[in-house]
């Protein structure tokens, strides 16, 4: 006869505890007052102006993406109408009434999801008990979240309340798409629009919350949560959430890299640095190790565009010190090793690329073809050895005129040594020897077409002084005058001198003799030219004569000069 035993099972109460009890962080650290809040100064100063005045409007339209805080800022308005020590902007959070609404179980903040309640029987039987004075607080609020879901039907059932409502009620309205609600509602409510909240904002908070838990983070590993929250604070703390059971409650750089699937900044760094070696062959050798490692190329091609954007800044502000993921010193190391035009062309490439990369092949083919085209179209002579420009056959007194005398001359031999010949061809174009010798307008032709250009054929050479040239300015172009394009032609002086120049530049008096204004000369002249060719021509007086024909003076243009 078989025996049987009674079994007592006992369950871990520890590990019990430990499961039952943890809270979502985005739900532990939701604001409970304005004060608390990240972010949408623009929406709480008109909320707070609001309560202290008593101009409370009875209807309230929160607008804005997901996790930026409408429900939040709804519930915290919830708190200042029903706060027991009176309507203000800074609820006490101790009265009962403040209580039952942190925790949720407040009779007379009626909380509706009209995503599950589309049907206009569930909107008329929300509203049946309206005309009812609230239980225990000042009013009776409504708080309904994605309102855009509600049908046709259910907006026609809520607009009459909504349009003259009892004394004792407020609506408090959320919406992710403001676009789908009639316009009779919206123009029944006060509507404030909720920004996506920057990623410093984002990683600050961040920062606030993991030292608050005594939590180890990374600076790195926290922007680049905010960088995958879109703005949105919740993403950004779920994400946090996830991150920390991945790195077994610790938030390091390298664990956020691997679960967000990005790539290393490494590789980023060393693809930017063979960029501006324009070294192909070794570019491509790299990409085809990396190809082993599957990365995300649309990925790939973001992180190089922000590095890109942050070596620009660099370049434009020199003060500028970078941020958690890219630091000052390799910003500064980049910054001088890429030209500013080629940041300018590879950024734009880059971002392009992005967009085209699901038309191409496949992945590896369309990133490989945008770092090509990078080195492709890059600008002539940015970086590797460019030719000496010829001089231009010009006579020894125009030279006297365009190049002021130096204070010392017994520096000038140096300028026609074999040694600084070769250091000018060395990859800068022309030297400041060879500039000293053949003037501003050898300097002016070597540089590229565009607004320096145009800057630097508007002014002449009035002095040098060590590394400064003091330029003056046709006052006709006197707008052209600029601190960011004065420091454009610094830099593109020193490319073509291949040393440090500053440049001093100011208002010349009179008529001063610069190459844009010998260049009009000119070409007035080859018109007036062509408009005596032109008449003196004897088919233009046969026709004058037999036809009585008249010669519109802006249809002759002078040819070519080779023409």
């Amino acid at each position: 006869m078989p025996k049987f035993a009674l079994v007592r099972i006992t369950s871990r109460p520890d590990n019990d505890h430990i499961m039952s009890s943890y809270t979502a962080l985005a739900r532990t650290w939701r604001p409970r007052r304005f004060s608390e809040m990240t972010g949408q100064e623009h929406v709480l100063r008109a909320l707070a102006n609001a309560l202290q005045s008593g101009r409370v409007h009875h209807a309230f339209l929160f607008a804005g993406t997901r996790g930026v805080g409408k429900t939040t800022v709804a519930r915290i308005l919830a708190k200042c109408l029903n706060c027991e020590r009176g309507v203000s902007a800074t609820p006490c959070g101790e009265c009962a009434s403040c209580r039952e609404i942190d925790a949720g179980r407040s009779v007379d903040l009626i909380e509706v999801d009209a995503a599950s309640r589309t049907r206009v029987d569930d909107t008329r039987e929300l509203l049946d008990n309206v005309q009812y004075a609230p239980t225990r607080s000042r009013y009776k609020i409504y708080l309904i979240d994605e309102v855009h879901m509600l049908s046709a039907h259910s907006f026609n059932a809520l607009l009459k309340t909504l349009e003259e409502p009892p004394p004792h009620v407020k609506f408090l309205l959320a919406t992710t798409d403001p676009q789908k609600l009639p316009v009779t509602v919206l123009s029944r409510c006060l509507q404030f629009n909720l920004k996506p909240l920057p990623q410093a904002l984002i990683a600050a908070r961040l920062t606030q919350i993991l030292t608050a838990e005594g939590i180890e983070f990374d600076p790195a590993a926290l922007a680049l949560l905010a960088h995958a929250g879109q703005g949105s604070l919740r993403d950004a703390l779920s994400l946090l959430d996830q991150l920390l059971a991945y790195g077994n409650g610790r938030v390091l750089e390298p664990d956020a890299r691997a679960m967000l699937g990005t790539v290393e900044r490494e590789h980023v760094v060393r693809i930017a640095e063979l960029l501006a070696r324009a070294d192909g062959a070794v570019l491509m050798d790299y990409l085809h190790k990396l190809e082993e490692r599957s990365p995300d190329y649309a990925e790939l091609l973001q992180q190089l565009a922000a590095l890109l954007e942050r070596i620009a800044l660099k370049q434009l502000v020199p003060a500028y010190e970078g941020d958690e993921l890219h630091a000052p010193e390799l910003l500064a190391r980049l910054a001088t090793q890429i030209p500013a035009e080629d940041v300018q062309l590879y950024y734009q490439t880059a971002i392009l690329g992005r967009r085209d990369l699901g038309l191409a092949p496949d992945a590896p083919t369309g990133f490989r073809m945008s770092l090509i085209r990078m080195l492709a179209f890059r600008p002539p002579g940015a970086a590797e050895a460019a030719p000496v420009l010829p001089r231009p056959a010009r006579s020894t007194a125009t030279r006297a005129a365009t190049v002021p005398r130096a204070a010392d001359d017994s520096a000038r031999p140096a300028a026609s040594s074999p040694s600084a010949a070769g250091e000018g061809a060395a990859g800068v174009g022309v030297s400041a020897e060879q500039a000293a010798r053949d003037g501003w307008t050898a300097i002016v032709g070597s540089l590229e077409q565009g607004l320096t250009r145009q800057l630097a054929s508007n002014c002449v050479m009035l002095g040098r002084e060590g590394v400064t040239f003091r330029l003056g300015l046709d006052a006709r172009r006197a707008s052209l005058r600029t601190p960011s394009l004065e420091d454009k032609l610094a830099q593109a002086l020193t490319r073509v001198l291949g040393s440090a120049v500053r440049v001093q530049i100011e208002l010349a008096q009179g008529q001063p003799a610069t190459l844009a204004r010998a260049q009009e000369q000119s070409a007035a002249a080859r018109q007036a030219e062509a408009r005596a060719a032109f008449d003196a021509d004897p088919t233009v007086g046969a026709f004058k004569q037999r036809f009585g024909a008249s010669v519109l003076p802006e249809s002759v243009r002078p040819g070519e000069p080779n023409d």
